[in-house]
This record gives structure tokens, sequence and C-alpha cells, in this order.
């Protein structure tokens, strides 16, 4: 699937993350709304779309912003 298009939930997803967020509580509040999901899920979905070459052809600014995010966080945490 890695060359197939994204989904509808996939492009939702990435539509999320290109919003600013006033609290950290409104952007999970979208999350179940909007999209359905619990949280842990939805960034469990987010993080396993970061790596696939067909999100960051879609949507590559926000994709890459993401991926250097998650570095961060990462780097933090072995640190």
């Amino acid at each position: 699937m890695e060359d197939a298009e994204l989904t509808p939930q996939e492009l939702a997803v990435l539509a999320l993350e290109r919003r600013g967020w006033a609290t950290p509580g409104a952007k999970e509040r979208a999350i179940r709304e909007e999209l359905g999901l619990a949280p842990v899920r939805y960034y469990q979905l987010l993080n396993a779309l970061l790596d696939a070459p067909r999100a960051l052809a879609h949507d590559p600014v926000t994709v890459n912003r993401l991926r250097r995010v998650r570095d961060v966080r990462r780097d933090e945490r072995e640190g």
C-alpha cells in the first residue's frame, strides 16, 4: 500500500495536524468528535503515517514538520 493514495482517514489526520490549536484539549476534542478516534489510536495512526512515503508526497511541509517534532521528542527521551 506504500504507493497507494492516502485513505480518507489518513487525509483527515493530516488535515487536522495542519490546524493550529489554542489548547491541547481542543485538539483532543477534535480528534474524538471529528475523527471518532481515541487520542491514543490517533497518535498511533499519525506516527505510522509520518513514515509513509505517500504521506510525504501528499503534504511534505506538514510531514517534515511533524517528523522534526517527533525526532526532538525522541532525542529528549533517550538523552
